[in-house]
């Protein structure tokens, strides 16, 4: 079956996003206001949470920081309510995305549908109709930098390009689905777009990649940063002309490091299973948020708005493509801000800086004489979340063998899944090439927060002492 694509749409769309990304600031915000009360409007008539929440309210008129926050976990409780569609079952959807072979599939024949990784508790599913897979396209394909535009020039359909994904690809992921989505909808493209697992052995990884030959490598930072690494070390031959990253923070040193390691350009992105693609980097290696089509408050701890030029503890997400299950002032966790001055590069699209987790990669003890196992954060939260059911965790590694498994849980179900958890981590960990890896598990434990404010999952205690691997 094919994926949901609706052409008519996806041309309105696509012009629509043309001509906005070089609007007014004056310009924008109208578009903002005319999509803000369009979504409003069709959230009090479709769904039944947003019907309560809106009654005796003008869509046009209502303030949206009068709007009270929305929770993941919340709405996920009132699935069926929240949802614009009746026929969206929860429980038909927990189906469908436990089963791979669906990935990129429509459902009901007219929907696609992601999880989220569940990287702040356990995942939620999302659901794009045609319309919002339209926006999410065209900001994708006409937004994205062009870090070789003369090469664009000569291959304007990027039929030269060999395009590797390094993610979760069993998953129902975003990204996961978006890549094999785009294969379905364009067979000639399948071949010269491939997935590979980051949860399996680097060596392996490496090894796929080499045979492939990608041109361009799209993964997250510290899966480009364990890629450079192997570079650099003459265990990867793979001489990609570009790197796309996204999902997690990217420091100025990881890109620099990424950058010299492959000699060539990197492009970091912002987005989330909630919007797809939220912003993208200018010429001047500036986020720009794609305001015509997402509205982000940094907010305090009070939940009041905090002023451009400062972070929030947290940010709200208004998305105002998906009239099918409308995200209003919806708690994304992430510490975002909204940069005073305009860029120098000229858009009125506004600038943003991004703070998300700050995870590490774990550099475990390997077979006597051969170099550290190096597994990125992501992939340890994969294996967790999908094969032992753990979402509130965190993995300390506390030396080369060693390792400690927090959560908060307590009680007989906890530890039944913390135990299921020891042994699905061990078997991953040993997969990858470690050896002799010690998992301490403790329930009834307090985490650890990173500088963005969000719980670290992984992380890697300073290992100056550490012999050698």
């Amino acid at each position: 079956m094919s994926p949901t694509f609706d052409p008519w749409r996806a041309y309105v769309v696509a012009a629509e996003v043309s001509m906005a990304t070089r609007a007014s600031a004056e310009s924008l915000a109208a578009l903002r206001a005319q999509r803000l009360a369009a979504l409003l409007a069709s959230a009090a008539a479709h769904s039944l949470r947003y019907r309560r929440l809106l009654a005796g309210c003008d869509p046009a008129t209502v303030r949206l920081e009068d709007l009270p926050v929305s929770h993941k976990a919340e709405l996920m409780r009132d699935f069926e309510g929240w949802v614009a569609d009746p026929a969206l079952s929860l429980q038909a959807l927990r189906r469908f995305v436990a089963d791979p072979v669906n990935i990129a599939a429509d459902f009901l024949g007219h929907y696609t549908v992601w999880e989220s990784s569940g990287s702040t508790g356990e995942p939620a599913i999302f659901v794009q109709d045609a319309r919002a897979m339209a926006v999410y396209d065209a900001l994708e394909a006409l937004r994205r930098p062009q870090l070789r535009p003369f090469e664009r020039l000569l291959d304007p359909w990027s039929l030269t390009e060999r395009i590797a994904f390094v993610g979760a690809t069993d998953g129902h992921f975003a990204s996961t689905v978006s890549v094999e989505r785009l294969r379905r909808l364009q067979p000639g493209l399948a071949q010269r777009l491939q997935g590979f697992s980051f949860l399996q052995p680097l060596d392996r990884l490496c090894a796929e990649l080499d045979a492939f030959a990608p041109t361009v490598v799209a993964t997250y930072p510290s899966a480009a940063v364990l890629l450079a690494e192997e570079r650099q070390a003459g265990r990867l031959r793979a001489a990609p002309r570009e790197i796309w990253t996204g999902g997690e923070a990217l420091s100025a040193a990881s890109r620099a490091f990424v950058r010299h390691a492959f000699a060539c350009p990197v492009a970091n992105s912002y987005g989330a299973s909630e919007f797809l693609s939220l912003a993208f980097e200018c010429p001047l290696g500036v986020l720009h948020l794609n305001s015509d089509w997402a509205i982000l408050e940094p907010i305090d701890a009070h939940g009041r708005c905090v002023p451009p030029g400062h972070a929030g503890v947290t940010t709200l997400l208004t998305n105002l493509a998906n009239h099918l299950q409308p995200l209003i002032r919806y708690d994304l966790g992430d510490r975002v801000t909204l940069r005073e001055a305009c860029c120098d590069c000229g858009s009125h699209l506004p600038a943003i800086d991004v703070r998300g987790r700050d995870d590490d990669t774990l550099r475990l003890a390997g077979a006597a004489g051969m170099p550290a196992v190096k597994v990125v954060p992501l992939a340890v939260s994969t294996v967790l979340e999908e094969e032992a059911g753990l979402f509130d965790f965190q993995l300390v590694q506390q030396g080369p063998r060693d390792l400690l498994l927090k959560t908060r849980g307590q009680g007989e179900q906890a530890g039944r899944t913390l135990r299921k958890a020891h042994t699905v981590l061990a078997a991953f960990l040993e997969g990858q090439g470690a050896q002799g890896i010690h998992i301490h598990c403790r329930g009834g434990q307090s985490t650890q927060y990173g500088r963005s404010g969000k719980i670290r999952r992984v992380i890697s205690q300073s290992d100056a002492a550490w012999p050698p691997c």
